[in-house]
């Protein structure tokens, strides 16, 4: 926001406030006066408070651990606890712990000017409130921390009017080298001072989300209920008591929360409810053990939500920005978004049993610009979430504006509260440091309340993945907002639909502007056209399957997983993630293939070939057509021309032996090719080659019918010769009537003795009738399918889809 809104703010009593700052001034003037009298021992002595030095008033390390009530009301006592460590090389005398009530801080940039600041400045952190409501140290050892708490009711902190004054809570204390008392380590924090309730309440919209990384694979182990593999079991850490997640779930129950969900969590906590698989380093799966964990999360979440506003993302949290500057111009990467959105609903769904909001985009930190708007709203969402350090105020405003904003084309840009959502971010694991952050989110809240008494809507969208320790402090944070004077909770749809200011800004900033921290962290474009070529993969696997579902589903969701906003900052794990989901599928669409076939030998002028189909899976495949072709058809013919095609179906875990007729014309050899196709011919799997001998007429077959012939020339002379002798003895017996032709034949004796169609055609009938020593193919004119073999395929992994 600009700062006008600051510099410019309202507030119930301007006048008072300047009477009191004035006040305060004067009474700082005659303690300087003394202090300017006082001996001049040593060089440091003469002013030691007129310049914080790096020693001095940052001896002694202060830490606030707890202030409470965090928002003060008219009869409160307020309790600050917190430890002081002596961090220089002398021991610290006569020491104490004071309360020092500062100026108010009329504007927001005041208050993060005053979190800034370090050491002791006179005036500007206010004077010890002193007597009783001090805690004493007679020593502090070096190093050594030191526990103090101090109670004091507010009215004794003279406050003012309302608003957010700065509390400095300060250790004063002596050294043997520096015997005066002097200030010498002070810790800020603020006090948000409302007692009454304001005329005007900010409605305050706080997101909760509940996002995770990828945890799941696209590999799901052989059976019917397709046991889902997981790339660690670090998500049970999470969802473990006391992990992040059981906290988000165990603080927000309690809160008035709008929750921001990935349905890619539910889905794989659900997974884990039941039976999955771990992957080890080893690349083995053995079976998880965290089904109670994650029944018990998932049981305590559809308690906290009942009832509540729950918004879904698309499934996997795709990185919108991401696909905006890099994935636009590869083929398919909308409508893997598409696929995301359309799945979301129905996961929340069935996971918590409510209906959830999806018409909402988030972008990483609510940056935004044009692109990113484009493509947010291209699935189908018409509000998109922004951050007030992307789509900044431009017209100067007093205040802070409400957060929707119509942005054109029917889109509503959200707009968060910058300082409220990133209050929570950093290490927060310390009691001090949560303490301040609640703190300061309050002042901020009420700052922001005090700018204008226009009804405003306002919407704290913090990091995604807050941690255990940040989220604690949101809680207390919210819990402590929505119990104030000033605030009160909104849902996030109520938000968007909230009157526009008509002054606030509406342009989206352009590409130019989008933060090169987050631009660095994008997936790039081959991540995009990676994913392509895998959804190209899958399609052409899938119309093979008689259930194409056990395949899409695992895989379709692996894919949205791939252009998850948790791979920021994990470029490695992202690409070894996307590797292995391709190389899944690419063993599983392997799993059906062709059989290698050896080379063959024909005989005769027509023969069939018998071509093997192998389905390793453990479910049929069909709508496959093999196509045997011949590269020369001039020799060798498939069925009459240059290839053939054949329907082919194969049920799971086993092999079909398709038979192609086949006519050669002259011998020689020729090379063939198998190769599966899908019904819609694109080729599926790798081709088979093989080699085909044609021999029309082979050497045995000639020496056979040479054989037979030289049998039929030989017993048509004998005959021959036979009946010419024949017949000279009956011209001799005619000549001769005394024989009486006792020596002739009787009709037909020359027949019986020599058959001329006997031994040769019996013998080249056998010869046909089986094929050579050498493997020849035989002629064989009549096609032939042969049934589905009944035995297992011979080579290969069973793998269940």
């Amino acid at each position: 926001m600009a700062e006008a809104a600051d510099i410019q703010g309202t507030s119930p009593s301007p006048a008072r406030r300047w009477l009191r700052r004035t006040a305060a001034v004067l009474t700082g003037v005659p303690l300087l006066a003394g202090l300017l009298q006082l001996p001049a021992a040593p060089s440091a002595a003469a002013a030691p408070h007129a310049a914080p030095a790096a020693s001095g008033s940052r001896t002694v390390s202060v830490a606030v651990d707890s202030l409470t009530p965090s928002a003060l009301s008219d009869g409160d006592t307020l309790t600050v606890s917190g430890t002081v460590t002596n961090n220089g090389r002398q021991a610290v005398t006569d020491a104490h712990v004071g309360l020092r009530v500062g100026p108010e801080l009329s504007t927001r940039s005041e208050i993060d000017a005053a979190a800034e600041r370090t050491g002791y400045t006179p005036g500007a952190d206010g004077s010890e409130i002193g007597g009783t409501y001090i805690a004493k140290f007679t020593k502090l050892t070096p190093g050594v921390a030191e526990h103090f708490s101090i109670s004091v009711p507010v009215d004794k902190l003279d406050l003012g009017d309302d608003g957010v004054y700065q509390l400095g809570v300060s250790l004063s204390g002596k050294t043997s080298t520096q015997s005066w008392e002097q200030v010498m380590g002070i810790q800020r924090t603020f006090l948000p001072w409302q007692p009454d309730e304001t005329d005007t309440k900010t409605k305050t919209t706080v997101l909760w989300p509940l996002m995770s990384s990828v945890r799941m694979t696209a590999e799901t182990s052989p059976g019917e209920q397709q046991t889902p593999v997981f790339l660690n079991d670090d998500l049970a850490k999470e969802l473990a008591p006391g992990g992040r997640l059981e906290q988000m779930v165990a603080l927000g129950k309690s809160l008035n929360v709008t929750w921001v969900v990935d349905p890619d969590l539910l889905a794989s906590v659900d997974a884990m409810a039941g039976s999955y698989k771990v992957r080890g380093a080893d690349g083995t799966a053995t079976p998880g053990r965290n089904q109670v964990v994650a029944k018990q999360w998932l049981a305590e979440l559809q308690q906290a939500v009942a009832g509540k506003e729950v918004v879904a993302l698309p499934f996997g949290d795709p990185d919108l920005a991401s696909l905006a500057h890099n994935g636009t111009g590869v083929t398919g990467s909308l409508s893997q978004l598409k696929a995301a959105t359309d799945v979301a609903a129905i996961t929340v769904q069935t996971v918590l049993h409510v209906t959830p909001t999806t018409d909402f985009a988030w972008p990483v930190a609510g940056a935004v610009d044009p692109s990113i708007v484009k493509v947010a709203t291209s699935a189908g969402a018409d509000k998109v979430i922004a951050r007030s350090d992307s789509l900044r105020d431009t017209a100067g405003l007093p205040y802070t504006p409400s957060a929707a904003r119509p942005v054109g084309g029917g889109t509503t840009a959200v707009v968060a509260d910058a300082r409220l959502s990133t209050q929570f971010q950093g290490d927060l694991t310390t009691a001090s440091a949560s303490s301040l952050a609640v703190q300061q989110f309050l002042a901020q809240s009420l700052a922001l309340n005090q700018q204008s008494d226009k009804e405003r809507s306002i919407v704290v969208a913090p990091q995604r993945m807050p941690t255990a320790s940040q989220a604690q402090a949101m809680a207390e944070a919210v819990a402590a907002l929505q119990g104030s004077t000033w605030s009160q909770p909104q849902q996030l749809t109520a938000a968007a639909k909230a009157k526009p200011d008509p002054d606030a800004t509406t342009t989206i900033p352009s590409g130019s502007a989008y933060p090169s921290s987050l631009r660095r962290q994008e997936l790039p474009r081959s991540a995009f056209a990676q994913i392509a070529a895998t959804q190209d993969k899958l399609d052409n696997f899938q119309v093979i399957l008689t259930d194409p579902s056990r395949v899409v589903t695992p895989f379709g969701r692996a894919m949205n997983r791939e252009m998850s906003t948790s791979w920021r900052g994990r470029a490695g794990e992202a690409r070894a993630f996307r590797r292995g989901v391709e190389d899944y599928l690419d063993t599983l669409a392997h799993q059906v293939k062709l059989i290698d076939k050896s080379d063959t030998k024909l005989s005769g002028r027509s023969a069939t070939i018998p071509v093997s189909v192998q389905n390793n899976l453990l479910q049929g495949s069909d709508h496959l057509v093999l196509r045997l072709t011949s590269t020369n058809p001039t020799r060798l013919k498939i069925h009459g021309g240059a290839f053939d095609e054949q329907p082919v179906t194969v049920s799971g875990g086993h092999s079909q032996t398709v038979k192609f007729t086949t006519s050669a014309n002259v011998n020689g050899q020729t090379t063939v090719i198998a190769q599966l196709f899908t019904e819609d011919g694109r080729k599926y799997g790798s081709p088979v080659y093989f080699d085909v001998k044609v021999t029309e007429i082979t050497a045995t077959v000639m020496l056979v019918i040479g054989g037979g012939v030289l049998l039929l020339v030989l017993a048509g002379f004998r005959m021959y010769t036979q009946r010419k002798r024949a017949a000279a003895r009956a011209a001799e017996n005619a000549e001769s009537p005394q024989n009486g032709g006792a020596d002739e034949e009787p009709d037909g004796t020359a027949a019986a003795e020599e058959n001329p169609d006997g031994p040769g055609d019996r013998l080249t009938q056998e010869s046909a009738a089986h094929p050579g020593a050498d493997g020849t193919q035989p002629s064989d004119p009549t096609p032939d399918t042969a049934a589905e073999s009944p035995d297992p395929s011979g080579t290969g992994e069973r793998v269940d889809r």
